[in-house]
């Protein structure tokens, strides 16, 4: 979901990494060991939990969390707690950092100390002022200042403790004079209405003749502030919650003219000092905090047809595509827009074909082929991502799901065996679980993606023209992939692969160490299995497999897999799982006089229904047909003062839902537009409001049958698999030239030095593949003019909105670091230019 403005998108997407926390401290009893778990926040606003990592003061959660950020933030955090059984958790500690300062860490493991968590360090939300000073006349002739200060509105305040009730109270403060006043209390809400104007005296009453219009100077007036504070009413013992604050000196108020701006609260300047970073420990994470700014479609057209005629271009080592992964510092960052682009237009079998090729001309042993981290390998690495996680899910979920639960211990080690377990046993119980999932795999092949199966095609094509002597290696070429770098890291990290919700326990995680061993050591086809193994006891469990059946069993699955013009007999119609989990929905109200309350259920998504049940395997309490999926659009929050809540619209009724936060709102609405999509009844227009009280709340239609007053927002591509848009990754990987334009222009020297000179290769131009000189430079040259015209228009755009923007606007409140960083960078740019 892209916030929208003038003339392009902008998406912001985060990339987490949460390795590890050490030195907490330990707990005040006995037993000193805590039970620690992470969250990830925007602001306030919490995304995603780890597990939980029990008896430990340095715990391991090795976790990875992606998500769009569908809306604006000031702070990424994360929060480390303690579970507490009887009482509400305890927050040990927190890292917060400022959007502004996310790209310093960009994906860099960096160790951050926790910081102390209290009422000041939560501080967030925004204020509406409007401050008046002016002239009142008495009936004595007098002449006297007065100060209107009216507080309109509060966004985003913080929730303590799971509620909102705020009011704020506003003083005029100075060195020898304190008054002030106090709103009303606005009950359940962080966004407050006050809309309430209060009057102060600001200096004395005085002969009208000695005064100029707006001419006071009296020895205090410079140091008069007006100071705002918003609070939190509690009926607690400890008083009311401080929820922020912010100061205004009177002197800004020397005009003729109201002053109206939106204000960021701040902490209190004299608020509790924390305790040292060092009592509380440190977090280690890995942040990649991507913003991408897309214009419309018809900007991108030179440089994406550059792109996409790469499979075209010989030799391919001089195509656009080819390029962007010489440059770029990983393999991967290109990988993975470029795969995005060419399957949205259909161009990646071609393009990893002609790459994957040419890979195997330079491989001088078959023993090595597709060994390295190449582009050929990230990017299929990445299409077996995209295209193949359905059908990972099919194939592995059900036995990891099984493994996971029943928590046997496959233990084969005879150093690690534990006391009271027994060597055969666990030994038979790996087998049963190595050939469960054998077997499911090696029978899977008819499913295998269409996209996937024309890859390795070509991979086993190119290895056999290859290395004509060597029969096996139309089977490794294939297997290198399928079974080392899809089946085996998707048993041995199920988590990165959304098998399973966590990282698996210490248990869990061993068995499937080992199971993943063996199956990428079956997969493989190594002439000598036995000497696959480093450790002598996996020989030994090797033993049972080594039977010419499992051979047998992983060719003719890998046969099946790569064969020409093979196509997956199964239709899309079969149902498949596209999304699951807890939410709160609003009882629809078959009944005239129903009751209408909210309750938590398990909600499932698949290509034929959306149903919901009590809990997960629960029988369904409704089903609603795709068909009959009319419209998902957002709720707005006055309906019923609730967050993150859309609207599933069906033709006799709307199903209201709650969301547990705005990320997983998000994925929600897409889904479920995106398998919507096609459906021939599809609204136009919808109400943003719910039908309470006998009308609806947005245009106050009395009739809940009325047509809507809200034009329906715009879908998404009704392609079940992919959701890709091909602007935002054409933008991306302009990004990635901007950013490596230095290494395209030394690509270019090494161009022409070849060209001229014949002799032993430049040890600066070695890095590069450049096949043909004269083809390579005059792709490079198509790229810098597409990246060139690009950035003039990237420049353009930030022109135009820095002469747009207001500092105190509600986009813009007066106290936003990073827009005074960007006001800064846009006068220098300005004064650079003229």
């Amino acid at each position: 979901m892209a916030v929208e403005e003038e003339g392009l998108r902008v998406f912001q997407s985060v990339r987490i990494k949460i390795g590890e926390a050490k030195n907490l401290p330990s707990y005040p009893g006995p037993n000193k060991m805590r039970d620690c778990y992470c969250t990830v926040n925007l602001d306030q606003e919490e995304v995603f939990r780890t597990k939980i990592v029990e008896k430990s003061l340095c715990p391991f959660y090795g976790e990875d969390f992606y998500c769009e950020i569908p809306r604006s933030f000031r702070h990424l955090s994360f929060y480390v707690f303690d579970r507490d059984v009887f009482r509400r958790d305890s927050i040990i500690g927190k890292v917060a950092i400022q959007k502004e300062d996310l790209q310093k860490y960009h994906n860099r493991d960096t160790w951050f100390q926790l910081q102390h968590v209290d009422a000041d360090s939560e501080v967030q939300g925004k204020v509406h002022l409007e401050l008046r000073l002016s002239e009142v006349i008495t009936d004595t002739g007098v002449v006297c200042h007065k100060l209107a200060a009216r507080i309109l509105e509060c966004q985003g305040l913080p929730i303590v403790n799971g509620q909102c009730d705020p009011y704020a109270t506003v003083m005029l403060a100075g060195p020898f004079r304190s008054e002030a006043k106090k709103t009303k209390v606005k009950k359940k809400t962080n966004n407050p209405q006050f809309d309430e104007v209060f009057y102060f005296e600001v200096t004395r009453p005085c002969s009208y003749s000695k005064k100029s219009h707006f001419d006071f100077e009296e020895e205090d007036v410079d140091k008069l502030e007006i100071r705002v504070d918003l609070w939190n009413a509690s009926n607690l013992k400890f008083g009311d919650e401080f929820l922020g604050e912010l100061r205004i000196p009177l002197k800004v108020l020397r005009q003729s003219s109201p002053h109206e701006a939106w204000y960021f609260l701040q902490p209190r300047d004299n608020g509790s000092k924390s305790l040292k970073p060092d009592d509380l420990g440190s977090l280690r994470l890995n942040v990649v905090y991507t913003e991408d700014h897309v214009f419309s479609s018809d900007y991108y057209s030179p440089l994406r047809d550059l792109l996409l005629k790469s499979a075209d271009v010989e030799p391919v080592s001089a195509s656009a595509a080819h390029i962007l992964g010489e440059v770029c510092r990983e393999k991967q960052e290109a990988a993975i827009p470029l795969v995005r682009l060419l399957l949205h237009y259909g161009r990646v079998v071609p393009f990893i074909s002609a790459i994957a090729s040419a890979e195997v001309k330079r491989t001088q042993d078959p023993n090595t082929i597709f060994r390295g981290n190449s582009l050929a390998s990230k990017c299929i690495d990445e299409t077996m991502k995209l295209a193949g996680m359905h059908y990972l899910h099919v194939t592995l979920k059900p036995t990891i799901e099984e493994i996971c639960q029943s928590h046997r211990c496959c233990e084969i080690d005879p150093v690690k065996l534990k006391d009271g377990e027994n060597l055969e046993s666990n030994m038979e119980s790996l087998r049963h679980y190595v050939d469960r999932i054998f077997t499911v795999i090696t029978k899977s092949g008819v499913s295998c993606p269409t996209v996937m199966c024309d890859i390795f095609f070509s991979l086993r094509e190119a290895a056999a023209k290859r290395f004509q002597d060597d029969l096996d290696v139309r089977y490794t070429a294939v297997s290198s992939f399928i079974f080392l770098r899809f089946f085996a890291p998707a048993i041995l990290s199920p988590n990165l692969f959304q098998l399973t919700p966590h990282h698996t326990d210490p248990q869990t995680s061993r068995t499937l160490t080992l199971i993943s061993k063996t199956i990428q050591t079956l997969g493989s086809l190594s002439k000598s299995k036995s000497a696959s193994f480093k450790e002598s006891y996996m020989a030994t469990f090797y033993e049972f497999f080594n039977e010419q059946k499992y051979t047998d069993a992983v060719k003719n699955f890998l046969d099946l897999i790569s064969s020409s013009g093979r196509r997956d007999p199964k239709s899309i119609e079969q149902p498949i799982l596209l999304k699951e989990g807890f939410m709160i929905k609003r009882a629809q109200g078959r009944k005239r006089f129903g009751m209408k309350n909210f309750k938590k259920r398990w909600f499932r998504l698949t290509n034929h229904e959306f149903t919901y049940q009590k809990s997960k395997g629960d029988q369904p309490l409704c089903s609603i047909p795709i068909e009959n999926i009319l419209a998902v659009e957002r709720l707005e929050e006055e309906s019923f003062r609730m967050k993150n809540m859309f609207q599933v619209i069906q033709p006799e009724r709307a199903l209201y839902i709650q969301a547990s936060n705005c990320v997983e709102a998000k994925d929600w609405i897409d889904i479920l537009t995106k398998v919507s999509q096609c459906n021939q009844a599809r609204l136009t227009v919808f109400h943003p409001s719910a039908y309470l009280n006998g009308h609806w709340l947005c245009c106050r239609a009395s009739s809940d049958t009325a047509a809507g007053c809200t034009p329906c927002t715009g879908g998404l591509p009704a392609n079940i698999q992919l959701d890709i848009d091909g602007d935002r990754e054409t933008e991306r990987i302009y990004s990635l030239f901007s950013l490596y334009m230095g290494k395209l222009e030394k690509m270019q020297e090494a161009c022409g030095s070849k060209s001229v000179y014949d002799g032993p290769e430049q040890e600066e131009y070695s890095t590069f593949i450049i096949d043909d000189p004269q083809e390579t430079y005059k792709t490079l040259k198509q790229v810098i003019a597409g990246v060139g015209a690009l950035e003039q228009e990237h420049a353009q755009y930030r022109r135009d909105k820095f002469k747009k923007t207001r500092y105190g606007s509600q986009e813009h409140p007066i106290g936003d670091k990073s827009f005074q960083s960007y006001i800064r960078q846009q006068s220098e740019v300005s004064t650079h230019s003229i």
